[in-house]
């Protein structure tokens, strides 16, 4: 397939900084998949330009006045459920990332992120899975768990043995190869399973489907 009919991916930067603004939009300038198609300096207008524009997704500060990102977050969620939104704030205090994933975010990323990264999570977004660093992972879902209780107790007829495995590699940070690879099976059978997961706990992405096995307790951390 020519890669010149590949449509790039259309990202909204939102943040109250200018000088922050240019300097992601010339890191994600680099790279041609991704085309920054507007920006935005409060939630306000984020929330407006998400409604009226044709995007894949948005790069959303948190901390800005007004109408912050976690408000602008859940407005644009009620009226875009499936819209990809990735967090980027300097915070990275566990309850602060639960609460961001909580509300709806697709993935999260620290402003000291590299420009590699960054794109690497913009790209996994848009293709409908979420991102958290590795480094983040396991304080998000400790704190989820330290929250939650771990009351709830698993139902063994919710998912299958093979399936609470997948979840389990999942919540360790590892990709759809990797856990191919750790328990033999083919790539598109780990996606199989993924599918089947998101159907039966009622949730559209990875991040979703590790947050509700920590509730139910079904997953080890």
């Amino acid at each position: 397939m020519n890669s010149k009919n590949i449509s790039p991916i259309k990202v909204m930067i939102v943040d109250d900084h200018a000088l922050i603004r240019q300097g992601l939009m010339k890191v994600l300038s680099l790279d041609p998949a991704i085309q920054v198609v507007t920006e935005a300096e409060d939630g306000g207008e984020a929330i407006e330009k998400a409604l009226s524009m044709e995007l894949d997704v948005i790069l959303m500060d948190i901390n800005m006045p007004q109408i912050n990102g976690i408000m602008a977050v859940k407005k644009i969620r009620e009226r875009m459920p499936d819209m990809a939104i990735i967090a980027l704030t300097i915070h990275d205090q566990e309850e602060y990332l639960v609460e961001l994933i909580q509300c709806g975010v697709s993935g999260y990323v620290l402003k000291d992120v590299r420009p590699d990264e960054l794109i690497t999570a913009i790209k996994k977004v848009a293709n409908g899975e979420s991102f958290i660093p590795a480094a983040l992972t396991g304080k998000i879902f400790k704190e989820l768990s330290r929250l939650t209780g771990g009351s709830k107790q698993p139902d063994p007829d919710m998912l299958t043995p093979r399936e609470l495995e997948v979840l389990q590699e999942v919540a360790n940070g590892l990709s759809n190869k990797e856990i191919a690879g750790k328990l033999f099976i083919s790539e598109k059978t780990v996606k199989n399973h993924l599918t089947n997961i998101f159907q039966k706990c009622n949730v559209s992405d990875r991040t979703s489907a590790v947050l509700h096995g920590v509730k139910n307790n079904w997953i080890q951390l």
